[in-house]
């Protein structure tokens, strides 16, 4: 009898298979898995000991800010890829509001051409909405490498900011694929932005930048959702009042939640971090909390992502409201949602639908959310019981801070294998960046 022979063996661990997790090998060849059962007979030019460990499909960040071109002081492509890595992700859906702006062909060509052999992670672009592309935009969410349309209908930079119903209209009846939409009424932050100024703390960023300025952004975008029969993505969804509407639009609607509106709120968050809280949407009361996990265990919540949105500590501690909004994640998405896990706040399987499986099956990542024979072997194998802290020397974001500096978790992402190569074990970054863009099928 002829033994298997694989490039690389990884043994004993608990893998994700068929919606459980069930002890087992994985035999990998050509980038591929090849087998799955006990092979403890076969031979490997690399074996790995998974014992303990849980080995997820590759998790995947559907929301970050990479910062290039034009704001790599704050972050870029090999940092960011870098850093996700690190955190145990193996891919990441990068947004448009670089300098220029992502919105014509050509800036989606240069991003890609920008990952050559410094993509530590597989990734693709989002096309940033613009009233003056509208006309493209059905050719270009087609374009390799692309993950899909984005909008922002509140208070963003350059041209990407669609605020009126007539062009949003248009954008939405521009192409087939779901379309990312940042949900806060642009109307409505203008008419309160007072508020902001006269405080002159960041505490006041949720009173601003309140309920309603998302509640009424969601519901004109669902609308005209429905009038299209467009569907929709809705990033960062930050309020019990938009989750408690989505949940009845779930036909055409797909909802966004991120860790920091798990995690962190107010007042509590603004006292302790100041303008390092500071968001859009903003961090709110525990009482929306409460609505979001309510929201994660009902099925409205779909995906968990980071909006990585990496500033440095000196645009920061600009005086409010002139500091920059948001926040880095991409690295501790893991660590602070494993924690969660540990606490009983959801199931790993849970999170594994969150960040695994449904960014694949909702977007259409061509080989991805699932562990299975003939499926590209890219795993996140994460220790549900390693206890750590997050410290400011183990994150690689350029930026080089975190909300989550000091927090003791309980999980930790403790490897990384990316299209069969192991890319990350035990925090340490191994071999060459070996990131590609994905494949989509939609």
């Amino acid at each position: 009898m002829i033994k298997k022979h694989f490039d690389l063996l990884i043994q004993n661990g608990m893998v994700f298979i068929k919606n459980q997790f069930v002890k087992t090998d994985i035999g990998i060849l050509n980038g591929k898995i090849k087998d799955l059962g006990s092979l403890s007979t076969c031979t490997a030019e690399k074996k790995i000991s998974a014992e303990g460990l849980h080995v997820l499909p590759g998790a995947i960040d559907t929301q970050v800010h990479f910062r290039e071109p034009g704001l790599e002081h704050k972050e870029d492509l090999e940092t960011g890829t870098k850093s996700a890595l690190r955190g145990g992700i193996t891919g990441v859906f990068e947004m448009p509001n670089t300098k220029p702006s992502t919105t014509t062909a050509e800036a989606i060509q240069d991003k890609i051409s920008r990952m050559k052999n410094r993509a530590w992670c597989d990734f693709a672009f989002y096309i940033g909405a613009a009233t003056d592309n509208i006309s493209s935009l059905a050719e270009l969410e087609k374009m390799p490498g692309t993950c899909g349309i984005k909008i922002f209908m509140g208070s963003s930079t350059g041209s990407l900011l669609v605020p009126d119903d007539f062009h949003l209209e248009k954008v939405l009846k521009s192409g087939q694929r779901r379309v990312a939409i940042h949900a806060e009424d642009e109307a409505r932050l203008k008419e309160r932005f007072h508020i902001a100024q006269e405080s002159r703390s960041p505490a006041s960023h949720p009173i601003w930048r309140d309920e309603n300025s998302a509640l009424f952004a969601t519901q004109r975008i669902v609308a005209l959702s429905k009038k299209t029969f467009r569907p929709l993505h809705l990033l960062h969804v930050s309020t019990h009042q938009e989750m408690s509407f989505l949940k009845k639009h779930k036909d055409l609607v797909t909802v966004e939640c991120l860790p920091q509106h798990l995690t962190l709120f107010a007042p509590e968050c603004y006292e302790k971090l100041g303008t390092l809280a500071q968001m859009n949407p903003p961090i709110r009361s525990l009482e929306h909390q409460d609505g979001l996990w309510k929201a994660l265990h009902d099925g409205t919540i779909d995906i968990l992502a980071t909006d990585h949105a990496p500033h440095t500590l000196q645009e920061k501690q600009k005086p409010y409201p002139e500091s920059p909004s948001g926040m880095p994640g991409v690295q501790t998405l893991l660590p602070v949602m494993l924690n969660h896990v540990h606490e009983g706040r959801l199931s790993l399987e849970k999170l594994v639908e969150l960040v695994c499986v449904n960014p694949a099956k909702i977007f259409g990542i061509q080989g991805r959310g699932v562990i299975e024979e003939n499926a590209p072997a890219t795993f996140t194998l994460v220790d549900t019981k390693a206890e750590r802290e997050i410290t400011s020397d183990w994150l690689l974001s350029k930026c080089g801070w975190s909300p989550y500096e000091g927090m003791q978790v309980t999980g930790w992402p403790m490897g990384a294998i990316l299209n069969g190569a192991l890319a990350m074990w035990n925090d340490e970054i191994m071999g060459a960046p070996q990131g590609k863009a994905f494949s989509f099928s939609k």
